[in-house]
């Protein structure tokens, strides 16, 4: 009884595990705050659900194309036009099961054996185990706090060989809730066009979930289009995360190869979710910003309470809903029985003492740091802080 050496290579997710033991706990009467999982917390809009219903009576229950529905992909490309100033075409659009299926699908399509692909930490945690699961071998760039989490166009340069294909670049991102400037991008970009072959897969879900002003995509920046793959969806902006909708807009080459991937293993995505889906794309975009403000509105409030908690460096994400804070400072500590020796002890503490589930940022590429999902409401916030801060306060 022997797994498969590709299986065996792979880690198991830090955050479905940490909110699964808060999901046991909370089954055993414990009253858990789960700041662990990147959901947000509001209802899918109601225009977007009454589209699903009509799919249902209008008989949306057949095998759907492997790409998706041709509709979908309209509204995809219009989206991409209207909001982000990027020209497709329906060839060049692929709609997959969620946007991790997106991710997972670029990266078997294009990476071979051997091939190097750049991933800044922190990053998310399923990347370098998709990497691995193609065969290719991650290299990570560290891009820690006091650089806000980004990495520069001179680490970049340093870390390229002859043998990378990728960059995976997650903007806003995901842990760190950092966002990459138009003109952060173009530095980047100036480095990526020296290499012929090098490929971005620009990670843009959290896109609408950013307090800047404005996106920016790595495709926008001239001569990028040709290398990029951008990875969208609707899990994060509508609040469909259980639709499992998701797309990549890429050369048609490379969109190709992924529907050619897809149509082996999963085939085209749920039919009803697609045509949900469609409404949130065609449909009025207030539901978006009314969210948008609700999730800036908690990222100022949880900055606030734990900038006020002592031990804790603080930056203020600029998107996203996670805030990542460095907590070395508690290494070593201990309250009589209990020692913090690194993030995932200092995450397991919080859940198991303080009753608030996060996830150590050793599972993210940095050790110092743990995160926090603020996809919650105020009132969880608040409560979540006042825990934290009284069970920090223990450790001497």
């Amino acid at each position: 009884m022997k797994l498969s050496n590709r299986l065996n290579r792979l880690a198991p997710s830090a955050t479905l595990a940490m909110s699964q033991k808060s999901s046991e706990m909370k089954a055993q009467g414990i009253d858990v705050i789960n700041m662990s999982v990147g959901e947000p917390d509001f209802n899918t809009p109601d225009h977007i659900k009454l589209a699903a219903k009509r799919a249902i009576d209008e008989n949306y229950s057949k095998y759907s194309p492997v790409p998706g529905y041709p509709e979908l992909r309209k509204a995809i490309v219009a989206k991409l036009e209207n909001e982000n100033g990027l020209g497709y075409s329906v060839n060049e659009i692929l709609v997959s099961n969620g946007a991790k299926q997106s991710v997972c699908n670029t990266i078997m399509a294009l990476v071979n054996p051997g091939d190097e692909v750049i991933i800044p930490t922190p990053y998310w945690v399923s990347y370098p185990q998709m990497v691995k699961l193609a065969g290719g071998e991650p290299v990570f760039i560290e891009a820690g706090f006091e650089q806000e989490f980004k990495i520069t166009p001179e680490q970049l340069e340093a870390a390229i060989t002859d043998n990378t294909k990728m960059l995976i670049l997650c903007s806003p991102s995901n842990p760190t809730g950092s966002v990459y400037s138009a003109e952060e991008l173009e530095g980047l970009a100036a480095v990526i066009r020296k290499h012929d072959e090098l490929y971005v897969l620009a990670d843009e879900i959290y896109e609408h979930i950013n307090y800047t002003g404005k996106h920016a995509s790595i495709a926008h920046v001239p001569g990028m289009k040709e290398r990029s793959i951008i990875v969208n969806g609707v899990s994060k902006a509508y609040a469909m995360t259980g639709w499992r909708i998701g797309y990549i807009a890429a050369p048609e080459w490379i969109v190709k190869g992924c529907n050619k991937l897809q149509g082996q293993y999963t085939s085209g995505p749920c039919s009803v979710s697609q045509k949900a889906a469609e409404e949130a794309y065609i449909a009025s975009q207030e539901c978006v910003e009314e969210m948008r403000q609700a999730f800036q509105r908690r990222r100022d409030l949880i900055v606030k309470l734990a900038k006020e908690i002592p031990g804790l460096e603080v930056n203020v994400p600029e998107g996203a809903f996670y805030l990542f804070p460095k907590c070395s400072s508690f290494f070593g500590k201990t309250d009589g029985v209990r020692k913090i020796e690194n993030s995932t002890d200092f995450a397991m503490y919080l859940l198991e003492v303080g009753h608030v589930a996060t996830v150590g940022g050793d599972a993210f590429g940095d050790p110092e740091c743990f995160r926090m999902s603020y996809a919650t409401s105020d009132d969880n916030i608040r409560e979540a802080m006042r825990r934290i801060k009284e069970t920090l306060s223990k450790l001497k």
